[in-house]
């Protein structure tokens, strides 16, 4: 944007200095509000670079500005808060809301369960607070379901269905000793602490028993009960120590001129949620992310420790606030959660590029990617990818956009020969010679655009296969860079069209090439394992094909099955068979010892 002899006064006259800025529009109203360590330095930033999205938006509504110079980078973050708090300007946008995470309260005089947002009456426990509030509810059916808390929200004058069914202790009809309502207490913060294998055990027993008895549903919903249980409060990797210390994680991730900052929430040692905010690259990246845990701090507390893998970070933040413990680990398990947040970090980048939903009309760039390619308007779209691990299990995927939007019912999955696995030019030349050899044979339309996303190599692979059926489609690739990032298009004579990577168009195509990889790579794993699961079985007598469907059903992944026990096995198969199948998952473990289960 062309930058006002006002604004560019205004700039030259900056201090060097720690301090306030107030972005205010032409009727003199302050749209955003921001902190600096060096005003200069920042405010310049807005206008002496190219900005995009919400800044953009924000940076072309500023008329003039105003700061407040201040003597700490404290004291400005302390005055920024209560400016925004006063004025609440429309540009502000927080890292999180300002609604509490949700407790798990248990009343005190009668073992009732329910949410709570706030931990203030003095009548409940309180556990949490949990970051997802489905884990929360969740959790509370479990519990309900294992012991016998009250279910009413008031006391009924005659006991319910709970009370036949052994789910309640009716204090309608009986009297209730505290120290009853104490030992249940007691049973319910154990489990919420993660001392779940009593639970475990007795829902095995009671599944045993239903299978033993022929009621496999009841069989069936016990199991349900134990893998729920193993989700909401599973210590497999999501456990940092035995000190049960409270604990914020946090990670960012960049990719194509944004960032994302993933924050993990550990209480008592579990993992209980993750948060993922994406923001458009603005300024250095320690500086940028150091303000947003900043600013996720103003409507959360503070916990016992901070991990963070930033550089500075812990000098910057406890400059504002001094009573915050920071951890920066070089080796062991609390390096392993920040890898995990940097994990979902990458992770919410990819859902952003997925899901982000662009100002323009789609239909309006697909014109403009026409134009630049001097073809006529691309409606439909089909991209291919392949997959393969080693030449193992090759796979290709197409999928199709209409309209910039994915005709999901127009997807297509293909096997490809073991014979040229791993030779991705003849995969693609195969694939795509079976897609539009059979459009053709069954007279159907083809699209007005093939996108590959192997660069020249595949575009050239594509046209052969083209021309072996005598069919004509504007071919092109999306070609990357040195740092294995998408820089633009490429046609078949390796002329260039490089993409503006903060361009709504970028922004579709992003979208339509992550799709295709999603769809790809979901298919390949499905095979790997469907393959991987029926070496294992073809090695055994006695489990034909109707067996394997049924292992296959209950056990869709490779991981799934290495988790079985011999006894969930046998409720599926014989108990010989289940021992013998256990033992080829487990080669180096031998028999499995019993005493664990």
């Amino acid at each position: 944007m062309e930058l006002s002899e006002k604004l560019r006064r205004q700039i030259d006259l900056l201090p060097d200095k720690p301090g306030v800025y107030q972005m205010k529009d032409k009727d003199d109203h302050i749209i955003y509000i921001g902190k600096a360590k060096n005003l200069k330095k920042r405010v310049s930033q807005y206008f002496l670079r190219p900005q995009t999205g919400k800044v953009f938006a924000m940076v072309s509504h500023v008329d003039h500005f105003d700061f407040i110079i201040v003597h700490t980078d404290k004291e400005a973050f302390i005055l920024e808060m209560n400016l925004i708090q006063t004025h609440y300007p429309r540009y502000n946008i927080m890292l999180m809301d300002d609604s509490h995470y949700p407790y798990i309260a248990v009343k005190r005089d009668d073992a009732y369960l329910k949410i709570a947002r706030k931990a203030t009456d003095k009548k409940y426990f309180y556990f949490g607070p949990f970051p997802n509030s489905s884990d929360a509810y969740k959790t509370i059916d479990i519990l309900n379901e294992l012991y016998p808390t009250r279910k009413c929200r008031s006391i009924p004058k005659k006991p319910c269905l709970y009370y036949h069914m052994g789910q309640c202790l009716a204090p309608c009809i009986n009297k209730i000793e505290p120290e009853t309502y104490l030992d249940l207490y007691n049973k319910i913060k154990e489990f919420l602490s993660g001392k779940t294998e009593e639970a475990i055990k007795e829902l095995k027993e009671k599944m045993l028993a239903a299978s033993e008895e022929l009621r496999f549903e009841d069989a069936q919903h016990y199991k349900e009960m134990i893998e729920a249980i193993n989700r909401t409060t599973s210590k497999q990797s999501v456990e940092i120590s035995s000190d049960k210390t409270n604990r914020d994680i946090f990670a960012y991730a960049e990719r194509d001129n944004y960032r994302s900052l993933a924050i993990l929430t550990y209480r008592r040692g579990i993992l209980l949620g993750k948060k993922v905010k994406v923001v458009p690259i603005f300024g250095e990246a320690e500086e940028q992310i150091t303000e947003l845990i900043e600013e996720y701090y103003q409507t959360n507390s503070l916990p016992s420790e901070i991990a963070c893998n930033i550089p500075s970070f812990k000098e910057e933040f406890t400059s504002v606030y001094p009573e915050a413990s920071i951890i920066s680990p070089k080796e062991g398990r609390l390096l392993e959660q920040i890898d995990l947040a940097a994990l979902n970090a990458r992770q919410g980048l990819d859902a952003h590029f997925m899901s982000a939903r662009l100002d323009d009309d789609n239909l309006a760039l697909l014109e403009e990617l026409g134009n630049l390619l001097k073809i006529k308007t691309p409606y439909r779209i089909e991209l291919f990818d392949n997959s393969h691990i080693q030449g193992s299990s090759p796979v290709s995927a197409m999928v199709c956009y209409i309209n910039g939007a994915p005709a999901k019912k127009m997807y297509r999955k293909y096997h490809l020969s073991e014979e040229d696995a791993g030779d991705d030019y003849h995969s693609m030349v195969e694939v795509v010679f079976r897609r539009y050899s059979r459009l053709k044979e069954e007279n159907l339309s083809y699209p007005d655009l093939i996108l590959t996303d192997g660069g020249i190599t595949q575009v050239h692979a594509t046209l052969e296969a083209l021309n072996k059926i005598e069919v004509n489609i504007p071919v092109f690739g999306l070609y990357k860079n040195d740092k294995h990032q998408t820089e633009g298009i490429i046609d078949k004579d390796e002329n260039t069209y490089p993409l503006d990577p903060k361009s709504p168009l970028f922004f579709l195509l992003m979208r339509m090439q992550d799709e295709v990889h999603r769809f790809a790579i979901t298919f390949h794993r499905q095979q790997r394992g469907k393959k991987m699961n029926s070496s294992i079985f073809d090695n055994i007598k006695g489990i034909g094909e109707k067996r394997k469907e049924v292992l296959r059903k209950h056990y869709p992944t490779v991981d799934s099955l290495l988790m079985a026990s011999v006894q969930e096995l046998s409720q599926i198969i014989p108990l010989e068979l289940a021992k013998e199948l256990y033992s080829l998952c487990h080669p180096d473990n031998g028999e499995e010892d019993e005493d664990e289960e």
